[in-house]
């Protein structure tokens, strides 16, 4: 699981920060379709699908879900009172590891964490980034592996395990 969390786990994020507008909302479907994937990992046919358009499937019926849940429950007004007695330690531990990862992203070059940036946080494909930016696919490839290599470099470096 660590496996395919560290494979699909950025692009499932951004997939769903796009579907969703909400970085919570979408660190909670990442871990449902996980959570999902998990439970019913015998339901994977190869001869149907491969396992990134199973996994995508599973994405796309948990950000509906939440949706519905969403539109059946109206969000609850909260006060700065009730925020402070909210904090937890995931939450700090989830922030600071949000930082981190912007210390590490903000080491890399412009042209890296625009790769990162589109590939990982907005969810698109690589042929959409090399449409939109203009690069050849082989660039863009290239571009988002070095990157990735930097980015465990510099967080590494930061005693963080990527």
């Amino acid at each position: 699981m660590r496996t395919l969390y560290r494979t699909y786990g950025g692009e499932l994020y951004g997939f769903a920060l796009n579907a969703l507008g909400d970085r919570g909302l979408a660190e909670e479907v990442v871990q449902d379709v996980f959570t999902r994937v998990w439970r019913h990992a015998e339901s994977f046919d190869p001869g149907r699908a491969s396992f990134r358009t199973w996994l995508y499937g599973i994405a796309r019926n948990a950000i509906i879900d939440l949706k519905r849940r969403g539109a059946v429950r109206p969000a609850l007004a909260t006060r700065t009172d009730e925020l402070d007695e909210g904090v937890s330690d995931d939450s700090v531990e989830r922030a600071l590891l949000g930082w981190q990862v912007s210390s590490a992203l903000a080491r890399l070059t412009p042209e890296h964490r625009e790769v990162i940036r589109l590939a990982h946080f907005q969810g698109m494909r690589l042929r959409e980034i090399a449409e939109q930016t203009g690069l050849p696919l082989g660039t863009v490839k290239s571009r988002i592996s070095y990157a990735l290599r930097g980015l465990r470099l510099a967080l590494e470096e930061m005693g963080v395990e990527p």
